[in-house]
């Protein structure tokens, strides 16, 4: 866990910070390892990892390819990347996070494929896993008054003109339009790839993801507070508040 300062409001020294809440797998478990290699970053340590051996990528072209999911560190989202409101403190958002956490049952993570969604590819459960979906629920909804609303250029990253009815209301509710009913849990894998890449990258992961130790189920026990020092920077675990156990 890292050091906290006390932050007011998302700034400190006139430097923006933002905060995401995320599920993330054990920092001792086959899943995290395969992940965290795979993107190139421990975002427990904070350390840069060697590029993995995939058959048809050099270590330079894998690096590219996973320059997003790198600066989000690995990582299933329950509640997207959000600046603190004003007023609000680091110690507020961590005490909430923990309330949060409290009205949760630890539950378990298993039967992941390795998937392309859209451009990118990722991790994702082969079968509905209610208790993980009532869990980014509630981080959505009750852990929004938090957050900062967004920028007008925040909005516009978001192109609005290219999402749903549904999916323009949630961004304007909650900050990101792909929550609730519009939720589908993944773990990002790769940045988006060019079509004539995709086929190649998912053979080249669903080979390296099959003969690793990751398929099997991990316990989620704890939700996790990441945190991003600087824009364009790396987020990195700041906290992890455990789920209440049965």
């Amino acid at each position: 866990m890292l050091a906290r300062t006390e932050r007011v409001g998302g700034r400190e020294a006139g430097v923006s910070v933002r905060y995401a809440i995320y599920l993330a797998p054990p920092a001792d478990s086959a899943l995290w390892a395969f992940g965290s290699a795979i993107i190139g970053y421990d975002a427990t340590t904070g350390a840069d990892l060697d590029p993995p051996d995939l058959c048809g990528f050099d270590a330079a072209t894998w690096h590219d390819l996973t320059a997003e999911p790198r600066r989000y560190g690995f990582h299933g989202t329950l509640k997207a990347p959000f600046r603190l409101a004003e007023g609000i403190t680091e110690d507020d958002l961590l005490s909430a996070a923990a309330k949060l956490a409290q009205g949760h049952h630890a539950f378990e993570l298993s039967s992941l494929d390795v998937q392309g969604l859209g451009s990118f590819i990722a991790i994702v459960p082969g079968r509905p896993l209610p208790a993980l979906m009532d869990l980014a629920a509630d981080a959505v909804v009750h852990l929004d008054h938090l957050r900062a609303p967004l920028s007008p250029g925040e909005v516009a990253r978001r192109r609005p003109d290219s999402l749903s009815h549904r999916q323009r209301e949630l961004l304007g509710l909650y900050g990101y339009p792909y929550v609730l009913d519009e939720f589908r849990f993944h773990m990002t894998l790769t940045g988006p790839l060019p079509p004539d890449v995709q086929p190649h990258a998912l053979n080249a992961l669903c080979d390296a993801y099959a003969a690793s130790a990751a398929p099997l189920p991990v316990e989620v026990a704890d939700i996790a507070v990441y945190r991003q020092d600087a824009s364009g920077g790396r987020f990195r675990i700041l906290h992890r508040a455990p789920l209440r156990r049965v």
